[in-house]
């Protein structure tokens, strides 16, 4: 578990206090923002704080990556800073600086267009779920089962060791991911990629959450699940797909999915 001060008020000013050039640095090298340093089977973990504290308690679904990466960390850290040194309040920086780094980069598309497939923007009344990073940003928490950056040996994270395996890890879901999902006990959860499915599941009947209400099975929306994407939008053929990818298996999660979407009534959603 974080050992430091991890209070977003006390990372808030520190951020605001830093120069550009400190803050440069911070992101290059992370020491005064980070929150947990520990080793586990020869290889170093690092916590690290970044503006990823907002909870929009109106969102009616909830995004799930398994850990903000450092472009991510980056994008938060500089949006954050940005609006503190220009007078802005705490709470209105932290929520800017979560919707404006969030899935950010080229994943952002490739994840509207599997939400906008299973029917999320039918649900929430939307012509597509791009609106959530526009207008339409109080439908939705942006959210990671490992809230804050960790790296590995000064890499992200890519779910090892498995984050239910780790106890400070398991300790990081259920303080934060936790709290989450008890304030919004009636949201629609869509996990990003198997591992992340894997802790919702684990966590949701020790916060009171159904697990109809967690949408697991879509393709996590990075480059590197391109060909799985292209097949599951019906964009490439299964004649066409190489050996790595599972037609079978994407089918049977495809349906799985349009089956609970298909329950989900816009009169619970008004």
């Amino acid at each position: 578990m974080a050992q430091n001060d991890c209070s977003p008020a006390s990372r808030l000013s520190a951020l605001r206090a830093m120069s550009l050039q400190q803050l440069d640095q911070e992101i290059s090298a992370p020491h005064m923002l980070r929150l947990d340093r520990f080793v586990h089977k020869g290889k170093r973990l690092d916590t690290v704080w970044a503006p990823f504290d907002h909870v929009n308690t109106r969102a009616r679904v909830v995004i799930v990556g398994i850990t903000p990466g450092h472009q991510q960390m980056e994008n938060a850290l500089r949006a954050c800073h940005s609006r503190l040194v220009a007078g802005d309040s705490d709470a209105n920086a932290l929520a800017v600086a979560k919707v404006h780094a969030s899935f950010s980069g080229a994943m952002r598309k490739n994840l509207v267009d599997l939400l906008d497939d299973i029917g999320i923007s039918r649900v929430l009344g939307l012509s597509s779920t791009a609106a959530l990073w526009a207008e339409a940003s109080d439908l939705v928490q942006f959210s990671s089962a490992l809230r804050y950056p960790v790296f590995v040996d000064g890499k992200n994270y890519s779910g090892q060791p498995a984050m239910l395996r780790q106890p400070n890890l398991t300790a990081q879901l259920e303080l934060w991911m936790g709290a989450e999902m008890r304030a919004l006990p009636d949201a629609i959860y869509v996990p990003l990629g198997p591992k992340v499915g894997d802790a919702l599941a684990w966590l949701a009947p020790r916060v009171g959450v159904s697990d109809a209400q967690i949408l697991t099975g879509l393709p996590h929306p990075s480059g590197a699940s391109m060909e799985r994407i292209a097949y599951w939008l019906r964009r490439k053929p299964r004649e066409l797909l190489s050996v790595k990818t599972n037609a079978d298996r994407l089918d049977a999660a495809r349906a799985a999915l349009l089956a609970k979407i298909s329950k989900f009534g816009e009169t619970k959603w008004t």
